[in-house]
C-alpha cells in the first residue's frame, strides 16, 4: 500500500486517509473516492488530500479483518463467539454463552508479531464471560494489507480463540452455624453464592444448614444434591485437618489442597466427593466480589481440573483488590 498527499485530481480510486468537509457534506475517511466524490472535492477549493493506493496482493482492511476473525473462530456455533459485521478494519467477537476464555497464547503472539497492521486484542485467559461480552478485538491499523502478511496471519491464529461452556449446571451449598440454626448471616451467604452461581448460567440446586461440626457437615454432604458441592462455613477453615475437610473424608471424599496464593480467597479447599468436585469457599465468599473462590469455581464447573499447580500458578495476578469489611485488612492506615 502507498500512503501520502496527490493531487485532488489525480485521487480517483484512492483511499481518502482522513475525513474532509466539501460541498456542505462530509466525505469520511476510508472512503474509495469515485468520480463524483472527486469533483467535490475539486470545487470545494480542496486541491491537495491524502490518501491510500492498494498495490498488487494487497487486502482492504474489512475483508482482511474478515478473513482474520474467520481464521480466529472458525466455527462461532461450536466456539461460543459471535463475530460482528466488518467495520473501519475491526471485528468484534463477543461471548454467546456464559463459560470462561480459552485461548492459545502462542499463537496470538505469533500472529501479532507477523505485521504491526494485523492485531488482535482479547481477554486474559481464563476470564469468566457472560453472554454479550466482548473475548477479543481484530483490528487492521491501516487502510490495508498486504496478502502474503495476512496469509501467514491467518495459518498461524487458527482456532486460536474459543469459550469454554459451563458443563457442570447445578450446586449444591452446604452452610453451617453454631448450632445449626439459619441466621442472617447464612442467608446473605445464600444470596452471594446464588448471585455467584447465576452469572454462570447455573442454579443453586440444594441448600443445607448444619451445625459446625464434622459428623453433621458429613452427613449433610453425603445427601446433599447438585452437579458441585460448595461449603461455606461459619468459623474459617484454619488447617487441612480442620472440621470441614474433615467432614468431606468423613463422607468418603477426598481433599487434594487447602490455601491458595490469592488474596482475597486464601483459605479455600478443594477435593471430590461421589465423582464431582467439592469447594471449600473462604469466608470471603459471602461478599459478591471477586475472590479466589472465583478462579477456582469458574474452571471447575467448565469442566477442568484443577490442579495444586494451577492453583500455585494463580498467585501472580493474584492480590485482588482489598475490601473495606475485612476484619483483617492487609495494610493498616
Amino acid at each position: 500500500m502507498r500512503f501520502g498527499p496527490v493531487p485532488t485530481t489525480e485521487a480517483l480510486g484512492a483511499i481518502l486517509a482522513h475525513s474532509q468537509m466539501a460541498g456542505g457534506r462530509k466525505i469520511a475517511k476510508g472512503t474509495v473516492l469515485d468520480a463524483t466524490a472527486v469533483a467535490v472535492l475539486r470545487d470545494a477549493g480542496i486541491a491537495k488530500i491524502t490518501v491510500a493506493r492498494l498495490e498488487p496482493g494487497d487486502v482492504v482492511e474489512d475483508a482482511a479483518a474478515a478473513a482474520l476473525a474467520a481464521a480466529l473462530v472458525p466455527d462461532p456455533d461450536a466456539d461460543r463467539l459471535k463475530l460482528s459485521v466488518p467495520h473501519a478494519g475491526r471485528v468484534n467477537l463477543n461471548a454467546t454463552a456464559p463459560g470462561i476464555v480459552e485461548l492459545d497464547a502462542d499463537r496470538i503472539h505469533a500472529l501479532n508479531r507477523i505485521d504491526p497492521s494485523l492485531t488482535l486484542a482479547t481477554l486474559a485467559p481464563m476470564t469468566r464471560v457472560t453472554p454479550g461480552m466482548l473475548v477479543g478485538t481484530v483490528k487492521v491499523i491501516s487502510y490495508a494489507v498486504a496478502g502474503d502478511a495476512l496469509g501467514a496471519a491467518c495459518e498461524v491464529a487458527q482456532a486460536a480463540i474459543r469459550v469454554r461452556p459451563v458443563a457442570l449446571t447445578t450446586a449444591g451449598l452446604v452452610l453451617t452455624t453454631l448450632d445449626g440454626a439459619p441466621d442472617k448471616l447464612t442467608g446473605k451467604a445464600r444470596e452471594a453464592v446464588e448471585g455467584r452461581l447465576r452469572t454462570l448460567g447455573m442454579t443453586l440446586s440444594d441448600v443445607r444448614i448444619a451445625r459446625h461440626e464434622t459428623d453433621e457437615l458429613a452427613a449433610a454432604l453425603d445427601t446433599l444434591g447438585g452437579d458441585v458441592a460448595l461449603i461455606l462455613t461459619s468459623a474459617a477453615t484454619s488447617d487441612l485437618h480442620d472440621t470441614a475437610p474433615e467432614a468431606v473424608r468423613k463422607a468418603g471424599g477426598t481433599v487434594a489442597r487447602f490455601g491458595m496464593p490469592v488474596d482475597p480467597g486464601n483459605l479455600l479447599f478443594i477435593g471430590r466427593l461421589k465423582g464431582r468436585p467439592v469447594v471449600g469457599l473462604p469466608g470471603c465468599a459471602r461478599s459478591p466480589a471477586l475472590n479466589g473462590a472465583d478462579w477456582v469455581l469458574e474452571r471447575l464447573v467448565c469442566g477442568l481440573d484443577v490442579s495444586g499447580d494451577d492453583i500455585a500458578a494463580m498467585g501472580v495476578g493474584g492480590l485482588l483488590k482489598e475490601i473495606p469489611i475485612r476484619p483483617q485488612p492487609r495494610e493498616r492506615s
